[in-house]
Parts: structure tokens; C-alpha cells; sequence
């Protein structure tokens, strides 16, 4: 019993050591996988294509504070969203500034604001009118592991209101019934490596 204990302080007190500390800044990118419009209202078709809704992301990071930090980040997104009448691709740059906290060893929470600005959209066969807002906010909230220089986090986004795009079929003017929202939900998966 003492040496499984002994052992169980041993292994804490060492990823504590490996766990990244302090103030700093890296780069980071991963995996998106949102869900623009209904989509999520049809969980089967999601396990039935589950590449069809798939998107990634590069950016970087900085991270101020201790056990308790600040860490903005500035992302490239590039998401693609699968329909019956073709694929929605939208680019934007993602500002996420988010509050975090170290738990114990290297795992942390954090949560915070994140911020939208629509670079390009896209829609196979279908010209797109303005989108409502070229920028909106959401909500980002999740973990993450760090060890030494490299950290690895899962997060969910929701965006506090929807942000319709507006389109006409061009092969005649025919309107879509699709309603496509650009501040989509996303799970969000990130590798990091603090410079």
C-alpha cells in the first residue's frame, strides 16, 4: 500500500514537472468538425460519413499567467460542411481569448469568448449573396493535456446567435431550403507546441 502510494505521488509530482508553465507562445493546429445549419439534427448521417462535415485549422497561441492564464489565439479555419445539393466551404480567422486553469498534473479547463471574421464562402453550383455578419462571437469550452512543450486539447464552439448566408440557385434563380448558419457548432481537436 505505502508503495503504491508512494508511486502514485511520484508519477503526479512528475507530470507536474513535465506540464507546460509559465508565460509563452507556440503554434498549434488540428481538427474541426462543424456542424453548419441542421446538420446536427441527422446524428445517423453523421456516423454514416463522418469525413463529410471535416475541416482544420493552424494558428498561434500565446499563454500568460501560472496555474491560472490567459491564452489568445489567432487561427486560420478552413471548414467544409457535406449537403444532398453539394458542400458548403467557408474560411475564416478565428480569435479565441480563453481562461484556463491548471487542475492537477497536466491537465486544464478553460473557456472564454471566441471571435469570427468570415474570409471566403462557398457553396457547390450556388452563388453566395452577404453573409448576415462577417463577424460574430461564440463560446469556446474544453481540456487539455500538456507535457513539457507539447499539449493537446479537445473543445466545443457555439456561436451566441445564428449567422444565416444568404443564396440563390444561379441555374435560375431556384432558392434552396437549406438554412446554412456561419457561426457553426464545431468539436475541435488541437495539438499545440509552445516555442
Amino acid at each position: 500500500m505505502k508503495k503504491t502510494l508512494f508511486l502514485t505521488v511520484m508519477l503526479l509530482t512528475g507530470l507536474t514537472a513535465m506540464a507546460q508553465s509559465g508565460s509563452g507562445f507556440g503554434i498549434k493546429g488540428g481538427l474541426n468538425y462543424a456542424g453548419n445549419g441542421n446538420y446536427f439534427d441527422s446524428t445517423a448521417d453523421a456516423f454514416e460519413n463522418p469525413d463529410k462535415n471535416l475541416g482544420y485549422h493552424l494558428g498561434i497561441f500565446g499563454k500568460l499567467g501560472g496555474k491560472i492564464y490567459v491564452r489568445p489565439e489567432l487561427v486560420y479555419t478552413s471548414i467544409t460542411s457535406g449537403y444532398d445539393d453539394g458542400d458548403f466551404k467557408m474560411k475564416k480567422l478565428d480569435a479565441p481569448v480563453l481562461l484556463g486553469v491548471n487542475v492537477i498534473g497536466p491537465l486544464n479547463l478553460f473557456a472564454g469568448p471566441a471571435f469570427q471574421y468570415i474570409l471566403n464562402t462557398d457553396f457547390d453550383g450556388v452563388t453566395l449573396g452577404d453573409v448576415e455578419n462577417d463577424f460574430s462571437v461564440g463560446l469556446n469550452i474544453g481540456a487539455g493535456v500538456n507535457l513539457g512543450k507539447l499539449g493537446i486539447d479537445l473543445r466545443y464552439e457555439r456561436g451566441f446567435s445564428e449567422n444565416e448566408v444568404n443564396f440563390i440557385n444561379t441555374n435560375g434563380g431556384i432558392s434552396i431550403n437549406d438554412r446554412i448558419d456561419t457561426r457553426p457548432d464545431q468539436l475541435i481537436l488541437s495539438l499545440s507546441l509552445k516555442i
